[in-house]
């Protein structure tokens, strides 16, 4: 294999993108750092998806056994209906469209875990740092650290998620690639007290919806609070106690189990309360900077693909810097193979509140109908589409030529 010509490699982030696409450049020749600004990785965490493309991605990491092992196996979702009787219950397949038997579903840490166990001793990690400045001068860049660290890089890589530091130092502020969806949503964990395992029970009203996610028997389950909003509420992100007013103001219902997640979500002490939203880029590299993951091109978590699209988008931008000796050539090939894969699976979240959080009535009752006289909903052919859109280059094959 050759020696890559642009070797030193910066990442933002330790996430999900961000080990992924070190160990990718690690595996190829390249010499990784990343920087998180958290003092260390975050464990816990609802269950993720990964399927279709990225399945095959972690396959070829050697994660596929270790995944099965951490697999949490939901076995269906119960929908229930304004009064909070059960509408139907449906295998999870039939919603986002995945292939029953080898889709994995996994706590977001577990799969953080899992990554940066791959490279842990093979990358430099700058745990509670964050970049304060870079500096592109063309043939190198200098990063400045909020520590005062100064070092020299031949390229930088923001994986640093929805609300990227990095996008905002090289691109500009994030205003101008936002695109907010209409909704907000709060999440959090409480007791389990209705003996939910491995399931999901969904409430909705025409712009609200409210969920509970069980894994294992006698974990807390993940609880999560969805309205539907025609301006992001600036005001709330001052203060959480302005986030729980605002939520617990929207949800004053006292039906099913309103008002026992209205109170968990008060006292909760892991809540996190964010807009839906999505980033779209005209490009994603800028001279010797580029993006990758949710700072690229966040599809939301009402599409279900946020970290499956990580995955792949960092597996093909690890090869093609791998197969191309020019940074600028490289940057344009990852960018032209996975972008439409990126927007078809940010479609999966724009159609009114889509299975999620139907935000008419109208939308509310179509919906509904289905669910009353299918087994399977239309979002699933389209979720099938999507998250196997996109056939994984064999950049080792292209290597050892």
């Amino acid at each position: 294999m050759k020696r890559p010509a642009h070797r030193k490699i910066l990442i933002s982030g330790a996430s999900i993108a961000g080990p992924a696409l070190a160990y990718w450049l690690d595996r190829y020749g390249f010499e990784v750092t990343i920087v998180e600004k958290a003092a260390h990785l975050r464990g816990g965490g609802y269950a993720i998806d990964i399927r279709g493309t990225a399945r095959d991605v972690v396959e070829r990491m050697g994660l596929l056994p270790r995944l099965r092992r951490l697999h949490v196996d939901t076995r269906q979702i119960t929908f229930l209906d304004p009064d909070g009787a059960i509408l139907t219950s449906l295998r999870p397949e039939a919603v986002t469209g995945g292939a029953e038997g080898l889709d994995l579903e996994v706590r977001r840490g577990d799969l953080a875990d899992c990554l940066y166990g791959l490279v842990e001793n093979k990358a430099e990690f700058l745990f509670n740092d964050s970049i304060a400045a870079l500096d592109d001068r063309g043939d190198r860049v200098e990063v400045t650290f909020d520590s005062g660290a100064r070092r020299t890089f031949d390229l930088v890589i923001g994986a640093d998620g929805l609300h990227s530091n990095t996008r905002g130092l090289a691109f500009g502020p994030e205003e101008r690639y936002h695109r907010y969806l209409g909704f907000c949503f709060a999440g959090f964990t409480l007791p389990n007290d209705l003996g939910l395992q491995r399931e999901g029970v969904q409430w909705n009203v025409p712009g609200r919806a409210a969920a509970l996610y069980a894994h294992d028997p006698g974990e807390p389950v993940h609880g999560f609070l969805i309205f539907a909003r025609d301006e992001p509420p600036f005001t709330a992100f001052r203060t959480p106690r302005a986030q729980r007013d605002l939520v617990a103001a929207t949800f004053p219902d006292t039906v099913w189990e309103i008002p026992r997640m209205v109170a968990a979500m008060r006292a909760a002490d892991d809540l996190f309360f964010d807009v839906v939203s999505q980033i779209h880029m005209p490009a994603w590299s800028t001279g010797r900077v580029a993006l990758v993951g949710d700072a690229a091109h966040a599809t939301s978590f009402m599409s279900g693909q946020g970290s499956s699209v990580s995955l792949a988008s960092a597996y093909v931008l690890a090869g093609e810097l791998a197969t191309h000796d020019d940074h600028v050539a490289a940057f344009t090939a990852y960018e032209k193979t996975v972008r439409r894969f990126a927007e078809q699976n940010q479609a999966l979240a724009t159609e009114g509140g889509g299975v999620v959080a139907p935000r008419t009535r109208h939308h509310l009752d179509a919906r509904n109908a289905m669910l009353r006289t299918q087994t399977a909903l239309p979002s699933g052919a389209e979720g099938r589409a999507a998250n196997t859109a996109l056939a994984l280059p064999d950049y080792e094959h292209a290597l050892a030529r």
